[in-house]
């Protein structure tokens, strides 16, 4: 794994410790992103997009936001053997120092795909792809979890999945989000991987519509009653944490930007609050980091690619409003001084260039 510029991390590591600090599994796709455009698609016409952009996507937007903000990634995933497998594999392991030892290639299986339409501050996704089919070997993957600092998952509705509760018995901190609940119950019971979460980061819609209340601080309160620590998004308010263990509370506004795409956005700022809660900082500040990082990513499209690095925060903390300086003065302790931007691995319009661009 590539090391970074800044590592979060380094007073707190020794010779003993794991090689991995979060594991990640999930479905890898090809996101095609099309920004730039001045409405929603109408039926039966055809839109012009300003921009467009390819990269790794999935469970990759969150990889990556990972290991850009310097923790050691290890993510476990099937690729197709396409091209569309080949580039993104490429992107995770070369691009962007991925640990790729426990994913595999699958003969003959496509890459899922995303088409993101970016729009009115929002986006709208046309997704296709097939299960992959299981290798040779117990389970999905068979060496998973590793031993790791902590593994990130994404919960739904129904069975739990057999690595979270492994990954937690052997030592690792779950961080997980959920997506919608398309049942429409919203039966915060059938999430029966959250037993094992130290962290459950939720938006406001979601989080009122499990904990049945209608105001997001009610709503991260409530779950506080199941989960150590609950972190409710708000998008441009911030976001609100509560930490059930010790009864503290946070509240961070979010920082106005210029947004070019929201893709990937809730996966770089649960990856700030990883990296924060792994380091050890106080609460609010974690979600300072993690709003901070989310709003970065939004001035980019791309998906996994717009995810924002040590480089990228240096250079916004250099030219920071003097309103913010209070608020994110814990960043002179970690950003080297002179640390200036380095080139950052972009999407493209589109993949398999013969030669570089």
């Amino acid at each position: 794994m590539r090391a970074a510029a800044v590592d979060p991390l380094g007073p707190l590591r020794d010779p003993q410790e794991p090689g991995c600090d979060v594991f990640l599994t999930g479905t890898v796709f090809l996101d095609i992103i099309f920004t730039g455009l001045d409405s929603a698609p109408v039926r039966g016409t055809e839109s012009w997009a300003r921009g467009m952009g390819s990269s790794p996507g999935g469970v990759a937007n969150m990889a990556t936001a990972l290991a850009r903000l310097g923790l050691r990634t290890a993510l476990a995933a099937a690729f197709g053997d396409d091209h569309y497998g080949e580039y993104c594999w490429d992107a995770l392991e070369q691009g962007e120092g991925i640990d790729l030892s426990m994913s595999h290639t699958i003969p003959g299986w496509h890459s899922p795909v995303t088409v993101s339409m970016a729009y009115e501050g929002e986006r709208t996704m046309v997704s296709h792809g097939h299960e992959a089919p299981p290798p040779a070997g117990p389970g999905p993957f068979p060496q998973c979890p590793p031993l790791a600092r902590a593994a990130v998952a994404s919960l739904g509705p129904g069975r739990g999945e057999e690595w979270i509760g492994e990954a937690a018995r052997r030592g690792s901190r779950i961080f997980a989000d959920v997506g919608w609940d398309e049942s429409g119950r919203w039966d915060l019971g059938a999430l029966a991987d959250l037993e094992h979460c130290e962290a459950f980061l939720p938006n406001a819609g979601e989080a009122m519509r499990y904990t049945r209340t209608d105001c997001p601080r009610a709503a991260a309160r409530a779950l506080a009653e199941k989960v150590p620590i609950a972190v409710v998004t708000m998008g441009a308010e911030g976001s609100y944490a509560v930490d059930g263990r010790t009864g503290e509370t946070a509240h961070v506004p979010g920082i106005t930007v210029d947004e070019l795409d929201p893709t990937g956005a809730g996966d770089v700022y649960v990856a700030g609050f990883v990296t924060g809660t792994l380091a050890g900082w106080p609460l609010a500040d974690r979600l300072a980091f993690a709003g901070l990082t989310a709003a970065l990513s939004v001035q980019e499209f791309g998906g996994s690619l717009s995810a924002p690095g040590w480089p990228e925060v240096a250079h916004w903390w250099q030219a920071a409003p003097q309103e913010l300086r209070g608020r994110y003065g814990f960043l002179d302790d970690l950003i080297p001084s002179g640390e200036a931007p380095a080139a950052r691995r972009r999407a493209v319009p589109t993949i398999g260039f013969r030669h570089s661009v």
